[in-house]
């Protein structure tokens, strides 16, 4: 299934993505949140699939989709320097933070809640916070069962599905709190995610999927997932080794090549520009930056 947060009539709604695409069923109230399902385990999940029969269909440009997940456990968790080309590519560019050599285990970071944002909202935008926003196209994962420990082998059992997500990032921020990633990472309303979830049943390999990046639509990230580095069922296992993943849990995966901060000359995105994200099966997000006071006190 490809399960949506969708906005009609002035509500949110739990949605199952239909006819190539193209159109959303509506599912029932009692289903509850997609929150809720992807936290409720496998029965959750065939009402669901039992329930579209039956659901009104409307056309997807009839709607408005929010990010799949709005309430989160914890930071997204996220994987660095997860594709050799993007690791090799930033060599020498990391303004001293280069390792000494090639990781042998995954690199893990987090990033605010509050980054997330749906896949045709703005990214908010502002020039006196950061001068080096940078794009990255990811595979995030959505955890979908509890697990400590999780081996390899058993890595799927716990993983709901997939969502495409960009890790946008402001590199300077990146470099000037001690080497440390979550801020230049964090800042408010920024990551794209969506545009659903689709259910790891409906990809038949996860690891022939294309993901690709244009800015403006010039074509800047281009990549399989057959070249990442260490492949989704590691990172389920190594980052879940000793510490505990939770059902609703959110886990980017890294992004290939291509980025703005490695390429000579740099590329960094701007006011207005428009960043399309796509994962072949798993849908696209197209994001144009907005100008947003993300400098001035806010509360809430």
């Amino acid at each position: 299934m490809k399960l949506a947060s969708v906005r009609t009539d002035h509500a949110w709604k739990l949605g199952a993505i239909v006819d190539d695409d193209t159109a959303v069923a509506l599912l029932p109230p009692a289903l509850g949140t997609l929150d809720q399902l992807v936290r409720s385990g496998p029965a959750a999940l065939r009402d669901a699939r039992r329930a579209v029969a039956n659901a009104p269909v409307v056309p997807l440009t009839a709607v408005r989709l929010g990010p799949p997940l709005r309430l989160f456990n914890r930071d997204i968790l996220c994987t660095g320097w997860n594709y050799w080309d993007h690791y090799e590519e930033s060599a020498g560019k990391r303004e001293g933070q280069d390792p000494a050599e090639r990781p042998k285990h995954p690199t893990f970071f987090t990033k605010g809640p509050d980054t997330v944002i749906g896949p045709a909202d703005d990214i908010a935008f502002d020039p006196e916070l950061s001068e080096k926003w940078d794009y990255e196209a990811e595979i995030a994962l959505v955890i979908g069962r509890d697990g400590r420990s999780i081996p390899e082998e058993r890595a799927w059992e716990h993983v709901f599905g997939f969502c495409v997500a960009n890790d946008v990032s402001q590199r300077d921020l990146q470099r000037a709190h001690g080497g440390q990633w979550l801020k230049g990472k964090s800042i408010d309303q920024t990551m794209p995610l969506g545009p659903w979830i689709t259910t790891t049943d409906e990809v038949d390999d996860p690891y022939r999927l294309q993901i690709q990046c244009e800015v403006n639509g010039e074509l800047l990230q281009d990549a399989s997932t057959k070249q990442m580095a260490f492949r989704f069922e590691r990172l389920v296992a190594e980052l879940s080794h000793g510490m505990t993943l939770r059902a609703g849990d959110v886990l980017l995966t890294g992004t290939p090549s291509g980025i703005g901060n490695a390429r000579v000359p740099q590329i960094f995105l701007g006011e207005g520009d428009l960043v399309v994200t796509r994962v072949t099966t798993l849908g696209t997000l197209r994001n144009r930056l907005a100008v947003t006071q993300l400098t001035s006190a806010a509360s809430h």
